[in-house]
């Protein structure tokens, strides 16, 4: 593709060079370029791509996209772009590269604090259902439709993204359901992308090292409506929203007007609307009203808040075309999402769950489902990461200490902070709590299957599916699930060795 045809995404760029070279890649990272490519010159939290330029250009490459402008000897050597934003440069750039795939599939986006990966995980089951192929972009799978792997960002950079996207059309992919962080939205990861649905989940307190607070955060969030409500294009959008959240109602009325709402929730006015629930440690019952009529759900989730994840998926996919009816048998069938609340197994009558939550809220939500299963006692394990918002380290303390009957506080992913310096953050939240503090965590984990009795249910939050623990900027591998059948003593293979 020519420099020339690619700039046309750049309305508003300064040109300077021989736009009629044949580009043969674009990257922002300068360790991959070969001869032939564009450097795309990002200014990021930790690195400047603006100090690559010169090595970029001695690998090869024939243009520069950078808000820097060049000097005299550089604008010899090479095209220039000087752009305002190299972000949104280089999305539009990513997407006119592979051709807006975006533009011929069916496209969910879901964003939230809590869910993502849930909703995101049972959409995609149901589409696939409904359509035998579907793509699949979130924290824990990249799924191509042909093969899965292991994800490595909630959402990938722009260039990854826009390559992914094209390989599940190539795929016969009809559909993609994906996970839109607020990072990604603040960064411009996803500008271009031609969505057919925009999700939102919740919002609560997470992520403010680096958005700063939750008006920022919610502002971040809010970015996909705006885009959505934006976009060009042929496609007949809908915004799907959960209008029991705060911020969901505010965000329904920050866009009514601008954007088609499709919204969930138990109360009368939600246009999908929950009832009746019921649930053991199997599974959950519940109904929806959609259009005047009923449907009866099962699913093998538990927690309410998992009634709601189902309903966002549910509403998500029959907004992009599945029928009611297909949306809510594939339910049914839906599989385990890892390490959200996965029951891991039980000895002595005692039954120990694994779940992500690392938020307050998450993690007041997880003890509360469990709750709902009356057990004899609930011991909950957890931890907060490093290098992470403090503030929301002792309200994770309390959230335990209130749900549950005995806490063990342990380390999670530390990362460059001391574990111990961690643990004393969250025990300011836990005054008056029955707990105890274990840093070990695998010593947590089995000393709460060595306490525990019969009726007893243990809670192992924070990791989830991940597979390893960061301490001292060193990720070694663990898996809250592993550890747990451990301490079990179950001879059973691991989720990890399951999918490997």
């Amino acid at each position: 593709m020519t420099l020339r045809t690619l700039f046309k995404q750049l309305p508003n760029a300064t040109l300077s060079g021989d736009l009629d070279q044949t580009a043969t890649a674009i990257s922002c990272d300068s360790r991959e370029l070969k001869a032939g490519s564009i450097f795309i010159a990002v200014e990021g939290s930790e690195v400047n791509g603006q100090s690559f330029i010169a090595q970029a250009i001695k690998k090869g490459a024939i243009a520069i996209v950078s808000e820097k402008a060049p000097d005299e000897d550089t604008q010899k050597n090479v095209c220039w772009a000087h752009v305002s934003d190299s972000r949104a440069a280089m999305a539009a750039l990513a997407c006119q590269w592979n051709d807006h795939p975006s533009a011929k599939m069916k496209v969910i986006g879901f964003t939230g604090t809590n869910g993502k990966t849930t909703t995101s995980y049972i959409a995609h089951a149901i589409m696939e259902s409904a359509w035998r192929r579907a793509g699949l972009l979130g924290t824990v799978q990249i799924n191509d439709g042909e093969t899965a792997r292991d994800a490595t960002h909630t959402t990938p950079g722009a260039i990854e993204l826009q390559a992914e996207l094209k390989g599940m059309l190539a795929n016969d992919c009809r559909g993609v359901a994906m996970e839109i962080s607020s990072h990604a939205l603040d960064q411009k990861r996803t500008d271009g992308l031609e969505l057919d649905v925009a999700v939102f989940t919740n919002l609560s307190q997470d992520h403010l090292d680096y958005h700063g607070n939750m008006d920022d955060y919610f502002e971040a969030k809010s970015r996909l409506f705006a885009l959505l409500a934006a976009q060009k294009g042929d496609k007949k959008t809908t915004a799907v929203v959960n209008i029991d959240d705060f911020y969901g109602a505010k965000l329904v009325e920050e866009f009514t007007g601008k954007l088609h709402f499709l919204t969930y929730g138990h109360g009368v006015h939600a246009d999908l609307r929950i009832g009746r629930v019921t649930q053991n440690v199997r599974g959950t019952e519940f109904e929806i009203s959609y259009k005047e009529r009923d449907y009866l759900v099962n699913t093998p989730y538990i927690g309410k808040y998992n009634v709601s994840n189902c309903a966002s998926a549910a509403a998500a996919c029959i907004a992009a075309g599945v029928k009611p009816r297909d949306a809510v048998k594939a339910l049914a069938e839906a599989p385990q999402v890892p390490g959200r609340m996965e029951k891991v197994g039980a000895r002595d009558g005692a039954t120990l769950f694994v779940d992500y939550a690392h938020t307050p809220d998450a993690l007041e939500k997880a003890c509360a489902a469990l709750r709902e299963l009356n057990p004899a006692n609930l011991i909950t394990v957890f931890g907060c990461g490093g290098d992470r918002d403090p503030t929301k380290r002792p309200l994770m303390g309390k959230a335990a200490a209130e749900g549950s009957d005995v806490c063990i506080v342990t380390s999670d992913n530390p990362r460059s902070e001391s574990a111990a310096k961690i643990i004393a953050h969250i025990e300011k939240g836990m005054v008056g709590a029955r707990y105890e503090v274990i840093g070990d965590r695998d010593k947590a984990i089995q000393t709460a299957v060595n306490v525990s009795n019969e009726g007893d249910i243990i809670l192992v939050a924070g990791k989830g599916h991940e597979t390893y623990q960061e301490i001292a900027g060193t990720r070694m591998p663990f898996d809250d699930r592993r550890s747990g059948y451990k301490a079990l003593n179950l001879k059973k293979v691991t989720p990890v060795e399951e999918t490997n």
